[in-house]
This record gives structure tokens, C-alpha cells and sequence, in this order.
């Protein structure tokens, strides 16, 4: 008599675990990144990639800082965006000719160009409309910069600005 009790305390128990975990699996589910985008170029010329950087700027003190990037669209037109290595996205840059947004949290800031977004998202000028020829592996010439695109194939590639000063250097680990 008294495993009766004991037994259906344990179908009881199974039933709730057995349903608990298919409702973890559907809400897990809802919640699923989407399928990643292959890293290149396509037809209309819209390109996308994503990865790491990391920034490194030898002012005193050195600055430094590495995130996730993802890159979008073209040099005219696109979208940068800026995660912390948990996924998190800590702004948003978006440009299209004559205007620039950029997005943090509910923050929003509007500029005439993406240059100086950029310079305010970073405090210092990384010319991020040659990240889409230094991606494809074309070796854009920025004055001040210097790209080593030798392991571009590999899926890294490392830029320096020399002049002006300070010296900054960025390093793209990325799906090639």
C-alpha cells in the first residue's frame, strides 16, 4: 500500500520533469540565433562579415579594447555593429551617403559622416571604408596606414597607423 503512493508521486514527478524539459526546448528554441551568413561579397556588391577585433591605440596611458564586429554593406552604405564577447551589442553604426548614426542602447547620435562616429565610438580614426577592400583581400592604400593582408585567406588581417600619432593598430580575426 504504501508504494502505490510512492509510485505515483514518482509518475507525477517524470510527467513534470518530461514536461518542464519540452517547454525549456520550445522556449530555447524561440530564442536560437539565426543561421550565420556566409563572409564575402554578393552579386549587388554587398558585403558581410563578422569575427573579432581588437584596437590598440599607444597613447599614454595605451588604450586597448577587442570586441565582435559585424560588417555589412558597402563603403557608401552599411552597418557596423560592435558586440561584447558574450554577444551583447554594444552599438550600432549605420551609414548611407551624407549621414551617420550611431546607436548604443537607447542612446542615438547623428553626424554628417561615419569618420567621425567613428573617432567618437573609438577615440581614434580607423578608416573603415578600406575594411571592405582590406576584407576582400585588396590592398586599399590609406595615408598613415599600413595593412599586412598576408594571412587575409586565413581570415586575419593587421592594419597600422603610423601618422599621425598615436600609433594605432587593429587586428581583424574573421570567417574568410
Amino acid at each position: 500500500m504504501h508504494n502505490k503512493p510512492l509510485a505515483a508521486r514518482r509518475a507525477w514527478l517524470v510527467q513534470g520533469l518530461a514536461l518542464g524539459l519540452a517547454g525549456s526546448a520550445a522556449l530555447l528554441g524561440g530564442c536560437a540565433l539565426p543561421a550565420r551568413r556566409a563572409s564575402g561579397t554578393d552579386e549587388a556588391g554587398e558585403g558581410y562579415w563578422s569575427g573579432r577585433l581588437a584596437l590598440q591605440v599607444d597613447s599614454e596611458p595605451v588604450q586597448s579594447w577587442s570586441a565582435g564586429f559585424e560588417l555589412m554593406g558597402r563603403p557608401e552604405a552599411g552597418e557596423l555593429r560592435i558586440a561584447s564577447p558574450l554577444g551583447q551589442i554594444l552599438a550600432q553604426l549605420h551609414w548611407q551617403p551624407g549621414s551617420a548614426v550611431l546607436v548604443r542602447g537607447a542612446e542615438r547620435q547623428h553626424r554628417a559622416s561615419l569618420a567621425s562616429l567613428v573617432r567618437e565610438l573609438t577615440g581614434t580614426e580607423i578608416p573603415v571604408e578600406a575594411l571592405f577592400a582590406w576584407l576582400r583581400g585588396n590592398p586599399a592604400r590609406v595615408p598613415g596606414w599600413e595593412a599586412d593582408l598576408s594571412r587575409q585567406p586565413e581570415g586575419r588581417i593587421i592594419a597600422r597607423r603610423l601618422e599621425p600619432l598615436p600609433a594605432t593598430t587593429l587586428r581583424l580575426q574573421f570567417e574568410p
